[in-house]
């Protein structure tokens, strides 16, 4: 028609040198392919849906490139320039903003972010990493090992805490709050906080073993940073954050807190799955892993390949490599594996992620036939038999608390 201008965005002659360079699965609605990607370069980044009277130079080098297009998938390459340094908020806002609401396209989905280390230089990444959140907990041959209390809510703070002791009595190095669990009124924060403390504090002199608390201190930014403090004060390691529903500005803000108070930070989830799960369109959890390492979290949710969440093996055993492979100056994190596990998973879960994995085990530890106390034990005999190369149903003729989680839920992958 004359007056557009998208397909200036494509350049399949163009070779990244030292630009990000984004990954988008691309369904146009009536146009061609390149179009439709000649499309998503130009939303995001200096383009509009017409020519314009006047475009520097100067500007025009600040175009994006599409610079490879195979079947749907389109690579894209953004200058440096267009990007605030160490700002994750507004990296997405410029790749993966408005192009979401293109009427001409049906479907986009963000799969990658390749970013290079002059954009990678200017986020901290992890304050601890694997390394340093073992140092925490003085556990080194084996996985780390965790538990929500459940049910997940509805216990006041003493009730909360006497599971705590059972749990961490039982073996359990992390006692872990719920995504939905932060100060209700049948359970305040400051009050869960302080009971739990004084058990961990007591179960530690009892039987020798490190203790922590992965504390869910999700709320608005500055509330976060007053119960940051609040943690710290009580000589606790460990914040938790839900890192997509506070949004990625907090989750920065609390790291530079957190450094200063020498807190981990356990990063769930929740929420992801509105814009991951669909394979044709969204945000792919790939690069929800990369960013939130950059970001500077020290444990990532990432799947279990067996349990009931969503999330098929390959997929999540991609995404604990993310966590834990050489990039840059970012320390490898923790992935976690937690969703519908139980004592019988374990050897899988152990050949599936090697030794440097969170376990975070709910239901298949409070469920146990005896009790948390037993369910506790009956994790940490099942994930010693794995690491001795010793299977789980030998292990059960000699302990009787897995024995009993064995005769329950046996091998079973829950849906």
């Amino acid at each position: 028609m004359g007056f557009e201008w998208y397909t200036e965005f494509v350049d399949l002659d163009f070779e990244p040198e030292n630009e990000l360079v984004c990954v988008f699965r691309v369904e146009p609605d009536g146009i061609s392919m390149e179009e439709a990607a000649g499309r998503v370069a130009s939303e995001s980044s200096v383009g509009t849906w017409t020519t314009l009277a006047k475009l520097p130079e100067r500007i025009r080098r600040l175009m994006a490139k599409v610079y490879e297009i195979d079947g749907d998938v389109i690579k894209v390459a953004y200058p440096l320039d267009l990007f605030e340094e160490g700002s994750i908020p507004q990296l997405l806002s410029s790749v993966a903003g408005n192009i979401f609401g293109m009427r001409a396209l049906r479907n986009l989905r963000l799969e990658d972010i390749i970013v290079p280390e002059d954009y990678a230089k200017h986020f901290k990444g992890p304050q601890f990493g694997i390394e340093g959140v073992r140092k925490l907990l003085e556990v080194y041959d084996r996985p780390i090992t965790a538990t929500v209390p459940k049910p997940k809510v509805g216990f006041d703070a003493d009730e909360y805490a006497e599971v705590a002791r059972e749990a961490w009595s039982g073996g359990i190095d992390l006692l872990k709050d719920d995504e939905n669990l932060t100060s209700q009124p049948f359970i305040r924060f400051e009050k869960r906080l302080e009971k739990v403390m004084k058990v961990r504090d007591k179960v530690e002199s009892e039987i020798g073993e490190k203790k922590s608390y992965l504390v869910n201190i999700t709320a608005e930014t500055k509330e976060m940073l007053k119960r940051a403090k609040l943690v710290a004060d009580y000589g606790n390691e460990f914040v938790m954050v839900d890192i997509i529903t506070v949004g990625w500005a907090a989750v920065q803000t609390v790291r530079e807190e957190c450094e200063d108070l020498g807190l981990a930070i356990h990063a769930h989830r929740a929420m992801h799955a509105a814009f991951t799960r669909n394979p044709k369109h969204g945000i792919s959890l790939d690069v929800i892993v990369k960013l939130a390492r950059m970001a500077g979290v020290d444990n990532m949710h990432v799947g279990t390949g067996v349990g009931k969440m969503v999330g098929k093996a390959d997929e999540v055993k991609r995404l604990a490599d993310l966590c834990r492979n050489e990039w840059y100056h970012f320390k490898p994190v923790f992935p976690v594996s937690s969703g519908g596990l139980h004592p019988g998973l374990m050897t899988e879960i152990l050949r599936f992620f090697g030794k440097d994995v969170l376990i975070q085990v709910g239901g298949g530890v409070h469920g146990h036939p005896d009790g948390t106390f037993a369910g506790a034990k009956a994790l940490r005999q099942a994930i010693q038999a794995a690491v001795d190369g010793e299977s789980i149903e030998d292990a059960a003729k000699k302990y009787p608390e897995l024995g009993k989680a064995i005769e329950k839920w046996g091998y079973v992958r829950p849906k």
